[in-house]
């Protein structure tokens, strides 16, 4: 249980929201609106008005194929190959490393029924404060605003998963939706993000989980980041205008510890922009640990549930870190693992990953990064940063490289860097020239024996020093399908088992699911 009232307000309320819309559910009958007869909010009411909205992202990030699946499996340094005690499931995670798959399985479709609840539940709140049935005074202005900037968030990822989506701003219209393109949906979220810019919060301090001014800014510059391929136009100009006016306020740092952003008490951190708040009780949903730990961990936490024994790292990607950078401690739990109350070794986990078909139970180097407090459940506490200083430090930098300034980009690596090199400071400076470099990723086909065939290297990749700093900043964060495709890397290079497919597979489909229930819905390309 967290101490952080923040928090504690919209768990609680989330707790409570439990009727969730489809995008294409119209005819739905509503049992959960607010009436004005039975309801008269305070200012002290608002969070828990907003709350319902957010509810819907914690299966949306780390659910199901959610955005986490969608972000690391489908990427080059996360893999859930079989296990003896399962992990096959009818082919799902083969199919996100190998890219190919398909609509008719309806893989994946999470992401896409997640955003649109948090979307429709956010037009249901703008439609009972625009008629009155939530009678708010007091900060109306700022409630509206909020809702719309969460709308937009959820906007953000169908617009980086799914692309061609419709928009759906009318919770009373019962017309089936319209789809928009890609650049349709692009435009909208920019529009939405700076029309409410001016009635965000700017207090970092009492809006924890939630879309303020600063958080609104961080996802424009993240956006922005990524402009050319949503648009076909690069934006790195606007990119680092928005994260310097996140850096120029003042309210956020990089926190003295790496492992500080990641632990069960990462409420406290000063690095976090926005997060998708967890808790073991209140807001369950925060499973890494058990799908990445073998069962046998539970005795060296010690944990009250036994783990499931899933996704591993890519031997490729760790092989790509310095032995001295501490990320790679933090971020993977490697060798072995002793038992809590006799010390005796339980298991060891192996860098070595045969191969996706079929590979032992303690193959593997595991995720570690969020932190397993003693006596974990089967949810952690952790929070998932989604949003953070270093991300924005890192945006600029990119910006900056990809413009010509790659000295200035240099200081702001080195500076994010210096956390991860104590021990050798000397290690944490790179150059201008360092950035400019190929990837150290070998990239190319494992061998079931470890040896890397049809070897195509990392030499190639354009800035691909600097896609190395974001690997190793932002491993199991959800961010490296994005950054792959930014690089070119996504639809080109082979690794582990993976084999280039089309350049459609920068898209995922439009669940068939989606598509039966809507006649105006098209497929993406390639489907």
């Amino acid at each position: 249980m967290k101490s952080n009232n923040t928090k504690i307000i919209m768990l609680a309320s989330m707790f409570g929201a439990a009727t969730l819309y489809s995008c294409t559910d119209l005819n739905e009958q509503v049992y959960s609106e607010v009436l004005a007869s039975s309801y008269q909010p305070t200012e002290r009411d608002l969070p828990a008005i907003v709350a319902p909205v957010y509810s819907s992202l914690r299966s949306l990030m780390l659910g199901w194929q959610g955005y986490f699946d969608l972000q690391e499996e489908s990427a080059d340094a996360i893999v859930t190959p079989s296990r003896p005690n399962g992990w096959d499931d009818a082919g799902t995670y083969k199919r996100m490393h190998y890219h190919t798959w398909t609509s008719l399985q309806d893989q994946p479709a999470n992401t896409w029924a997640s955003s649109f609840r948090s979307i429709t539940t956010a037009n249901r709140v703008l439609s009972q404060i625009a008629d009155g049935e939530i009678p708010i005074t007091t900060g109306k202005d700022a409630t509206i605003a909020e809702l719309r900037a969460v709308r937009a968030l959820a906007y953000y990822l169908l617009l980086d998963n799914h692309g061609n989506v419709p928009i759906v701003t009318d919770f009373k219209d019962i017309n089936l939706p319209k789809q928009s393109t890609r650049k349709e949906v692009y435009d909208f979220i920019i529009k939405e993000l700076t029309e409410v810019m001016p009635n965000l919060s700017e207090n970092a301090s009492t809006t924890y989980g939630q879309m303020n001014k600063w958080a609104a800014k961080a996802l424009l510059a993240k956006i922005y980041l990524n402009a050319e391929v949503y648009t076909g136009t690069a934006e790195w100009a606007k990119a680092i205008e928005q994260a310097n006016e996140v850096i120029n306020s003042g309210k956020y740092i990089l926190d003295p510890n790496y492992s500080d952003v990641f632990t069960w008490t990462n409420f406290n951190s000063k690095e976090i922009i926005f997060a998708v708040p967890y808790d073991e009780i209140y807001g369950t949903g925060n499973q890494i640990h058990m799908k990445t730990l073998d069962p046998l961990s539970q005795s060296v936490y010690p944990m009250n549930a036994g783990p499931w024994g899933g996704n591993c790292a890519v031997p490729q990607f760790i092989d790509t870190y310095d032995t001295e950078d501490s990320r790679l401690a933090d971020t993977w739990i490697m060798g072995p693992q002793r038992s809590a109350a006799s010390g005796a070794v339980v298991i060891t986990y192996g860098k070595a990953v045969p191969s996706i078909e079929g590979t032992a139970s303690t193959d593997g180097y595991r995720i570690g990064k969020y932190k397993i407090k003693p006596n974990a459940t089967n949810s952690l506490d952790n929070d998932f940063p989604l949003l953070r200083y270093a991300d924005v430090l890192m945006i600029k930098a990119e910006a900056l490289l990809r413009t010509g300034k790659a000295d200035e980009a240099a200081i702001i690596v080195t500076d994010v860097r210096k956390r991860a090199f104590k021990a050798n400071p000397a290690k944490a400076t790179v150059t201008g020239a360092d950035l400019a470099k190929g990837s150290k990723y070998n990239y190319g086909i494992q061998a079931v024996n470890g040896t890397i065939t049809e070897v195509q290297g990392g030499d190639d990749v354009k800035f691909g020093r600097f896609f190395d700093e974001l690997g190793w900043e932002f491993a199991a964060e959800a961010h490296r399908r994005q950054d792959m495709i930014r690089f070119g890397v996504h639809q080109t290079k082979k690794w582990f088992n993976h084999r280039p497919q089309t350049q459609q597979r920068t898209l995922f489909p439009i669940p068939q699911s989606e598509l039966d229930k809507n006649t105006n819905l098209k497929q993406n390309p390639g489907y």
